[in-house]
């Protein structure tokens, strides 16, 4: 089919006067993993709940398959959900609890048992299929979840905040669980989270949202290193925000003053005057006695974290404090030192003051 998967065309949900999501378009193409990225009450939830049929939309049209499904009910989309508690049966076993959706919709238990077998297995847990959830790990009953709603052969798989009930260990392993299951049975997936990471590690596209709007849409590279907004870079991941100038422009590149030191950066679309750099903290690093321009500034606090040091640093001249990442943990540096800072001017955006 060449049809894309989902398609959302003006889509709002309106309480009251309240705009909960407002004139949202977007398209996911199947087998694609696509998050909807973005801080509590920014509206990916009630999106995701409008997709699913949960919620009727106000205004706009849903499509699935090149289907308008904006009209039918949960029961009538070909779409299912694994949500953020899982959802089991504790009193069935992950086998009863696999094939609960079939067994529902009249299928015969024998087949049904069959099929859910079967999709066990390609989860990884062939071999679990009498155990009661409570025996499970948090990362095994996440795939008994996953092996629930895939019996169904949804053509599209939703995730509401699947790993806000795993520690920080379990999380990463059952987030490569899911993007290796996805990738795998070439699901289309949308996915729900506010963890910036968690979403650049599983998304072939991330949709970030505020104020229930698309803030920015694009691969996770683009989005980390290409935020539109001051809001977008500052939300995915942890970013240096300065303030500099425009002082020239040519038809790509803009030269920008930062604390006395001229950078010529991707110019994208900005004119003279004041601006705003996106700096992530790999890209700024201690001069360490290179020569060369550097920004003169102090240490103002200082963490050891094992493997590096990670200082807070105040410029001269410019508002704020900025963090730093510096692998010599022999030599620290010490609150009230005076430092260097070199900045990686292919490692940082320009974006537009707010």
């Amino acid at each position: 089919m060449n049809r894309l998967a989902v398609e959302f065309q003006g889509v709002s949900k309106l309480y009251g006067q309240a705009a909960a999501v407002d004139d949202v378009s977007f398209t996911i193409e199947p087998g694609t993993l696509v998050t909807l990225l973005g801080p509590s009450g920014c509206g990916k939830t009630t999106t995701l709940r409008l997709l699913a049929g949960l919620e009727p939309a106000s205004r706009g049209r849903i499509l699935i398959g090149g289907r308008d499904v904006t009209a039918l009910s949960a029961a009538e989309r070909n779409v299912s959900m694994v949500f953020q508690s899982y959802a089991l049966f504790p009193h069935m076993n992950v086998r009863e609890n696999a094939c609960y959706g079939l067994r529902a919709g009249g299928m015969r238990r024998a087949e049904a048992e069959a099929v859910a077998r079967e999709k066990l297995r390609q989860v990884g847990l062939a071999g679990f299929e009498e155990r009661l959830p409570g025996q499970l790990s948090g990362g095994q009953q996440q795939r008994v979840a996953v092996a629930r709603a895939i019996v169904l052969e949804p053509e599209v798989l939703l995730f509401d905040e699947p790993l806000s009930n795993l520690d920080a260990k379990l999380r990463r392993h059952v987030r490569d669980e899911i993007r290796a299951l996805q990738q795998t049975l070439k699901l289309t997936v949308v996915y729900v989270t506010h963890d910036q990471q968690e979403a650049l590690a599983v998304s072939d596209r991330v949709i970030v949202m505020n104020a229930g709007r698309i803030a920015q849409d694009g691969s996770p590279r683009e989005l980390y290193e290409q935020p539109v907004s001051r809001f977008v870079a500052d939300f995915i991941g942890d970013a240096n925000l300065m303030p500099v100038t425009v002082c020239g422009i040519d038809d790509a590149t803009a030269s920008v003053s930062l604390g006395g030191v001229t950078l010529s950066l991707p110019r994208r679309g900005l004119a003279d005057g004041t601006a705003e750099l996106a700096v992530r903290p790999q890209a700024l690093r201690l001069a360490h006695g290179t020569t060369g321009p550097v920004l003169p500034g102090h240490i103002r606090k200082v963490c050891y974290l094992g493997s590096h040091m990670e200082y807070e640093v105040v410029l001269d001249g410019i508002a704020g404090a900025f963090f730093i990442s510096d692998p010599d943990v022999v030599r620290p540096l010490v609150e009230g030192d005076a430092a260097g800072i070199l900045v990686d001017a292919a490692a940082v955006a320009l974006v537009p003051p707010e």
